[in-house]
């Protein structure tokens, strides 16, 4: 994945708490088992009447919207269900980033290890946020090596796993982060007893 440092961009503001997994993707549309084209069912139940006709005035819907880079949700975001397919299609939409005042644990770590970046700012700052938000114009910057969001009127920090960092920072997966030691590993294995087993595929008699 590509590395995280600077995200910057305009905002789509969702002022809603408790958004769960199925809401930010209904389970109707995991059928696939890669990371792509699930974008355009992003809010779908919200975004859509019932005969899947797209509301107009939806937030995601609207044309000024549709080269935002940032969503801005309200408290407990990401809640529900631990499918990772939710930052994919946050993602996929075009998102680099989410803010809001909480975060669940597991949609922040699945997020995390796409390349998604997720902000946990106070309830004010995200208040102030989303009355920026309602100028499609508007710019912000979150540094995450800083960690800090900067905005018109508003400059805050915000407290990130330094694990996670590390990773964003270097555009690292779990296996990309485990590829760093792969001199230690290696190293490990060659002093391992013969006798017990390898994970190099062969066989030793």
């Amino acid at each position: 994945m590509k590395p995280v440092r600077v995200v910057r961009g305009t905002m789509v503001p969702l002022d809603r708490a408790d958004v769960d997994t199925d809401q930010i993707i209904p389970q109707r549309f995991l059928k696939r088992i890669e990371r792509h084209g699930y974008g355009e069912f992003v809010f779908y139940n919200w975004a859509h009447h019932d005969d899947d006709s797209p509301i107009e005035d939806f937030i995601t819907n609207r044309p000024e919207r549709s080269h935002a880079r940032i969503l801005v949700a309200g408290r407990n975001f990401g809640c529900g269900s631990s499918r990772e397919h939710a930052p994919w299609a946050l993602q996929d939409w075009g998102f680099d980033a989410v803010i809001a005042p909480s975060t669940a644990d597991i949609f922040r770590n699945n997020s995390a290890n796409i390349g998604l970046l997720v902000v946990e700012l106070p309830e004010n700052d995200v208040r102030r946020l989303m009355e920026m938000a309602v100028d499609p114009a508007a710019t912000i910057t979150i540094d995450l090596e800083r960690q800090t969001v900067v905005g018109e009127g508003l400059e805050a920090t915000f407290d990130f796993d330094p694990s996670a960092k590390e990773r964003l920072l270097g555009g690292l997966d779990w296996i990309g982060m485990t590829l760093t030691h792969e001199e230690s590993i290696a190293r490990h294995e060659m002093g391992r007893p013969a006798w017990l087993p390898v994970s190099t595929g062969s066989e030793t008699s």
